[in-house]
């Protein structure tokens, strides 16, 4: 029986803090090399964070990573560190340039692309070889084409406790075939995998689908190891997956926090047959080499195997809302954010964000306002009271009245009379815009805003009103999820943290008397299904209709959602956690005048005006 002791690091990296990363890597690796590990993984651009974005146009940065590594590098010992980082490559085939070595400008480093999403193993204080990722993805959220080029080998092999193991990245496992079938033939045992795989609900089952698959594939057993942590709108939810040759899962990280996974592998020789799918066509990229790491492993024959249990599976409600308190969490700590402000209207959603942010910062850090108008019913104060309360968080009342009245009497000359309709209740949104942007200068908290997916999505907010803030919590969570997150929340706390009256009353902006959501839009369990379908899914308005949905809800959601585009492009970023989010994901001209056509009898049609639907909620 050959041994190895693989160590899977899930760490928390922060883009761009080269020295804190480096920290965390060594630190990890000293745990690693304590542990008798004879090889840790660390994850996708570990010294960087992940994504880097246009920090790689800068020569310095990517001149510093390279120094980066080489401390890394400086700290390794016995236990061989697998480190991905930006590789700089000439055109002739070097690599490792010092800072501004023949490098004029950020120009010329994008434009001739030197540049590679890469892996190190490092050894005994060297770099022993480097592996580049072959396969970048372009779609979704990953631009990698835009900053790397492919690189063009399989790499080299490594033999690491007397067994080879070969390297790959993040995209490289996700095709049949591909470079983990390429290191499989030149004879690897184990494929280590570097990931920054952002969360998207359902995702982790994805994974393990696909490297099971690749190990039926290959023959071979796979160590992957995912980034943990929030980056911008992007979560990163850890969960990293060991599996034998048989595709049989021996561990797994902790999901939505760092980990250090320890686990034995038995790396025996290759089966007496091969499946099929390993049998390879015959034009194959072949390992360069085979580096010689360590001929033995550091683990004794009558040691025991570690072979940690897996970590139970959150559910979708748990796991959503974990992913939104770290993403909440890490994207103020990481800001230089230690409070945030939100205003508590006593509807569902503001109720949830306070709960998310309380769970993040804790309750001294999360302070709340209560801006109460003319139209806010008293059971929207008193639900407000009692879940800030139930938070054990600070609650202000700031009435609006004065300055809604003052407003109107500025506005008089120049309109003729008050502000009226969607503009008088535009406006109460914009004083509570005011209200808190001026809490959050005055204090250094971030406001946190509080509208939903549904009501981004159709353009239901008002800007620089509802929608001002730094960070939008629940801008990816549908308003049916939502109210599913709460009641999540209460049966997590054993008691209603949120009031059952907070969640039975008809949502509602209070902007005017007896205002309900339903009059804007459709009800939201209707609304939902379509969003979902037009926007997540991006099926065309002809499938809707004729996969049963009310043709004139179609067109109206549909005119809604490309009306809202220019809201969108101004509100704050938030977390992700569907599979396609706005922003990163979607990206549509602001400018943009075509409109999917539906009849009025519901078939498509191209005849006739493309429909114009301006929002009917709150459309500036």
């Amino acid at each position: 029986m050959k041994r190895l002791r693989l160590a899977l690091c899930q760490m928390n990296p922060a883009v761009g803090d080269l020295d804190g990363n480096v920290d965390r890597i060594v630190g990890m690796l000293a745990s690693a090399e304590e542990a008798g590990a004879d090889l840790a993984v660390f994850p996708e651009l570990a010294v960087t964070g992940y994504p880097p974005e246009d920090l790689l146009c800068k020569p310095a940065f990517v001149a510093d990573n390279v120094a980066a590594l080489h401390r890394v590098a400086e700290a390794s010992e016995q236990c061989a560190a697998v480190v991905g980082f930006v590789d700089l490559v000439e055109p002739g085939g070097g690599r490792d340039l010092p800072r501004g070595a023949g490098i004029e400008s950020a120009a010329e480093v994008a434009g001739s692309r030197p540049l590679r999403n890469a892996a190190a193993l490092c050894s005994g204080g060297r770099v022993r070889g480097v592996y580049h990722k072959r396969l970048l993805p372009n779609y979704g959220v990953f631009d990698e084409q835009r900053w790397f080029a492919p690189g063009a080998s399989s790499g080299p092999l490594f033999e690491v406790a007397g067994s080879l193991v070969g390297i790959t990245i993040c995209e490289d496992v996700w095709f049949a075939h591909g470079p983990v079938a390429d290191q499989a033939a030149a004879g690897a045992r184990l494929v280590v995998v570097l990931n920054a795989s952002p969360y998207s609900m359902g995702r982790r089952f994805d994974r393990l689908g696909v490297i099971r698959d690749r190990a039926h594939e290959s023959g071979c057993a796979i160590g992957y190891v995912n980034q943990v942590g929030g980056q911008d709108e992007l979560v990163f939810d850890g969960a990293s997956l060991v599996v034998d040759s048989s595709g049989d899962l021996l561990a797994g990280g902790a999901q939505f926090a760092e980990d250090l996974v320890i686990v034995d592998m038995d790396l025996g020789g290759l089966p007496a047959s091969q499946p099929a799918e390993r049998v390879q066509p015959a034009e194959r990229v072949q390992p360069a080499e085979i580096v010689c790491v360590s001929d033995a492993s550091r683990v004794a024959p009558s040691e025991p195997l570690r072979r940690p249990r897996p970590p139970d599976l959150l559910g979708e409600e748990a796991e959503v809302y974990a992913a939104l308190v770290l993403g909440t969490r890490d994207y103020l700590a990481k800001n230089g954010f230690s409070d945030a402000v939100i205003g508590l209207s006593g509807g569902v959603d503001s109720a949830l964000v306070a709960a998310i942010a309380t769970d993040a910062l804790g309750a001294g850090h999360t302070h709340a306002v209560s801006m109460p108008s003319r139209y806010s019913s008293e059971g929207s104060r008193s639900d407000a009271a009692l879940l800030a309360g139930n938070l054990g968080i600070e609650l202000s009342t700031v009435p609006i009245e004065a300055a809604h009245t003052t407003f109107a009497r500025l506005l008089d000359p120049v309109l003729g009379g008050p502000p009226a309709g969607l503009a008088d209740e535009n406006l109460q949104s914009r004083i509570r815009g005011v209200v808190l942007m001026t809490i959050s200068n005055s204090k250094g908290w971030i406001v946190l805003t509080t509208g939903n997916k549904s009501e981004v999505a159709t353009g239901y907010s008002t800007l620089y009103g509802d929608s001002a803030g730094g960070f939008a919590v629940i801008r990816d969570v549908p308003k049916t999820l939502v109210y599913r997150l709460c009641r999540y929340r209460n049966a997590r706390a054993g008691h209603a943290v949120i009031p059952e009256s907070i969640l039975t009353k008809a949502p509602s902006a209070e902007l005017r008397p007896d205002q309900r959501d339903d009059q804007a839009l459709p009800p939201y369990d209707v609304l939902d299904p379509v969003l979902q379908a037009l926007v997540e899914e991006d099926r065309p308005v002809e499938d809707l209709v004729l996969a049963g949905f009310d043709p004139a809800v179609v067109r109206r959601v549909a005119g809604l959602v490309d009306a809202a585009e220019y809201k969108r492009r101004q509100s704050p970023p938030g977390v992700r956690i569907t599979h396609r989010a706005f922003g990163k994901d979607r990206r549509m001209p602001l400018t943009n005048r075509y409109r999917e056509r539906i009849s009025d009898s519901g078939q498509p049609s191209a005849d006739g005006e493309p429909t114009q639907v301006v929002g009917s909620g709150e459309p500036t």
